[in-house]
């Protein structure tokens, strides 16, 4: 399973999503690999995506995909990450 983290410059706050991710995912006991991504790479990031997480800000810019797109309002909730995650995926 491929997830992407979105975030505008796909630096700072995709690369904190991609790593609390990864730390929630472990202990949802779900393999994953999660790649931290522009929105002006998405296309090309999440093509094989299954999964996208992002904020709200950039779910328009996402576009057409047949990822499941989760918005995600406290990249550092892990609990929230755990919730939605688990739902998504459990």
């Amino acid at each position: 399973m491929k997830i992407v983290t979105i975030c505008g410059a796909g630096i700072g706050s995709s690369g904190i999503l991609k790593v609390n991710a990864e730390r929630v995912l472990r202990k949802l006991d779900i393999p994953a690999t999660v790649v931290a991504a522009d929105i002006a790479s998405v296309a090309d990031a999440a093509a094989d995506a299954q999964v996208i997480l992002t904020s709200i800000e950039f779910v328009d810019a996402i576009g057409k995909t047949f990822a499941d797109v989760i918005v995600i309002d406290n990249y550092f909730d892990t609990a929230e990450l755990t919730e939605k995650l688990d739902a998504a995926l459990g």
